[in-house]
């Protein structure tokens, strides 16, 4: 009976075993947030993000939050977009919804802040621009506002 016992608890464990490697396996993946080499620069009221090396970024996967001197745009920019509440309308690259989707290498993507929102862009004041891709931080960018 001992060696009966032995095989089959053996067996169970493989069994067993192969389950969980296989759940591992089927299980959600992490999604990993692009790698890339961003600056950003603000003239007046446009607002320029510079890809400067790394992964391509899905502008449609991304969020982007603005500050000016620690405040919130009351409007935040809806990446991609055309025209939105609180910007100029036109964005350029990757932020524009009519143009390619992804910010790539070598690329700038920019948007204009209306007078409209608030806080405004002036010349001396602190912009930050925080970019998650799925809820994951790619970048926080800061910069001040020159004018133009």
């Amino acid at each position: 009976m001992a060696p009966v016992a032995g095989v089959l608890l053996i067996a169970i464990t493989v069994v067993l075993a192969g389950g969980v490697a296989a759940a591992t396996l089927d299980g959600p993946t992490a999604t990993v947030p692009p790698s890339a080499a961003l600056s950003l620069s603000a003239t007046d009221d446009r607002i320029a993000i510079d890809h400067r090396g790394g992964d391509p970024i899905d502008a449609s996967a991304v969020t982007i939050r603005v500050s000016v001197d620690g405040e919130p745009l009351d409007e935040q920019p809806p990446v991609p977009f055309f025209s939105a509440a609180g910007f100029h309308p036109g964005p350029t690259g990757a932020f524009n919804s009519a143009g390619g989707d992804t910010l790539r290498a070598g690329e700038t993507a920019t948007f204009r802040v209306a007078d409209t929102n608030d806080p405004t862009l002036e010349p001396g004041r602190r912009v930050t621009v925080e970019i998650t891709a799925d809820g994951r931080p790619v970048a926080t960018l800061e910069a001040f506002v020159d004018s133009g």
